[in-house]
Parts: C-alpha cells; sequence; structure tokens
C-alpha cells in the first residue's frame, strides 16, 4: 500500500491539489523506502546540511533511524548510522539524527495537513508529541491533524492532546470537496479492519474518479 499512497501523490490531477512536502517515519524497517525509490529515486533522508544528490527529491525523515542505515553514504564518506531504540532520551541531538529533527521541524510547520497513519502517540513517542507541539506554536496556527487509524484511536488522541484543536477522527475526515470541514465523511466506517486500506482507497476514488483505472496499485484497492 505504501507504492499505492506515492502513486496518489505522484498523480499529476491530485498535485493540482494537495502538494506532498514532506514523509515522516517511526519505523525501522524499508519498506517504505523501496516505495519512495519507485517514484521519487535515491530516498533524501537528510542526513546533513547542504547534501548534495537526492537533496531535490522530497524528504523521507525516518525519525528513529533505519535498518537498512549500515552503510550509508555522508558527503562521500560510508557510515554506519545506529538505530534509536524506542523510548530512548538520546541520540537526538547527535548527527545525523540533528538535522532529520530539524528538517521535520521545517515541514511541519509549513503543512496544513498532517496525515499520522498507524501511530498511536502513546508514551513512547513523548518527542514526537514534543515536536509537533513545538511546530504549533511556531506556525501560530493550528495544523489539520488526521488520524488515519480506527475512530476509537482517533477519540483516545483527541483526549489526550487537546491542545491540538485540528485533531480528526477517521469518520470526521471529510471529502475534499468539503474543504475537511467534515460535512461529507471522507470514510463512514469508524473501525475498519485496516483503516489505512479504506482510507486509501476511498481517498483514492475521491480524488481520481475515472482516471483511476489508470493507476497501477491504486486500482487493485477496488477490485
Amino acid at each position: 500500500m505504501h507504492k499505492a499512497l506515492l502513486e496518489l501523490h505522484k498523480n499529476k490531477k491530485v498535485k493540482t491539489k494537495e502538494e506532498l512536502l514532506g514523509i515522516i517515519s517511526l519505523n525501522y524497517d524499508d519498506v517504505l523506502d523501496q516505495a519512495y525509490k519507485k517514484y521519487y529515486g535515491e530516498p533524501n533522508y537528510c542526513f546533513s546540511l547542504g547534501e548534495e544528490g537526492p537533496s531535490k527529491n522530497i524528504p523521507l525523515l525516518k525519525l528513529h533511524g533505519s535498518f537498512n542505515w549500515d552503510k550509508v553514504k555522508i558527503r562521500g564518506r560510508s557510515k554506519t548510522i545506529e538505530i534509536i531504540p524506542l523510548g530512548a532520551n538520546k541520540n537526538y541531538l547527535h548527527a545525523p539524527y540533528n538535522f532529520i529533527w530539524s528538517r521535520a521541524m521545517e515541514i511541519l510547520t509549513k503543512c496544513d495537513i498532517l496525515r499520522i497513519i498507524g501511530c498511536s502517540l502513546s508514551q513512547n513517542d513523548l518527542h514526537l508529541i514534543d515536536l509537533l507541539f513545538k511546530a504549533h506554536l511556531e506556525k501560530g496556527d493550528d495544523i489539520l491533524i488526521e488520524i488515519i487509524g480506527r475512530n476509537s484511536t482517533g477519540e483516545e488522541i483527541q483526549k489526550n492532546y487537546g491542545f491540538f484543536s485540528g485533531i480528526k477522527t477517521l469518520t470526521q475526515i471529510g471529502d475534499h470537496k468539503a474543504g475537511y470541514k467534515g460535512e461529507v465523511p471522507l470514510v463512514s466506517e469508524p473501525s475498519p479492519d485496516n483503516a489505512f486500506y479504506t482510507w486509501l482507497k476511498y481517498k483514492a476514488d475521491s480524488m481520481l474518479k475515472k482516471n483511476l483505472k489508470n493507476t497501477k496499485y491504486l486500482k487493485l484497492l477496488i477490485q
């Protein structure tokens, strides 16, 4: 589904309505990385400032690192980057993570809509929550946060982080024609077995309509 998601954002029709500023991931595996390569080429991990080459691509920011960072090149030098274990309180201020987290902050302050997929913002995510809070203050305006998960997850996040007034549960996410105000829900199912799949299916159908048949991965969602 990662390839289908990126296929959606690379679609010319979608790009006239939405611009993907970047991707932030907490996962260690390279599933998203492989999907990224399919549509954007070599991932722009933002390991350093002034990095050449893939920096023209949208950022893929892996805040806790990646299992495939055992031999990466930073400014021409091969280096192994250790992952940050869940709940760890160190390494975020050291290179390259300081560059990665700073870039994430920059993107969050620029975005209008943040879609959170498969993350419940638990106690293990305190650094991420702090990042969101700082971005919220820096932006000076609400960030619309769409929780792509079961309604129960979204409601728990709304309860725990009420200072983010723009949080929307799955069934509160509006169709793009409704201006994301929720008058016309994009998804009507509050507890789908796979919320990411369900949201992506309806999102693709809503934005592409008849053009959906010309896609490679997205059309498989509705077959």
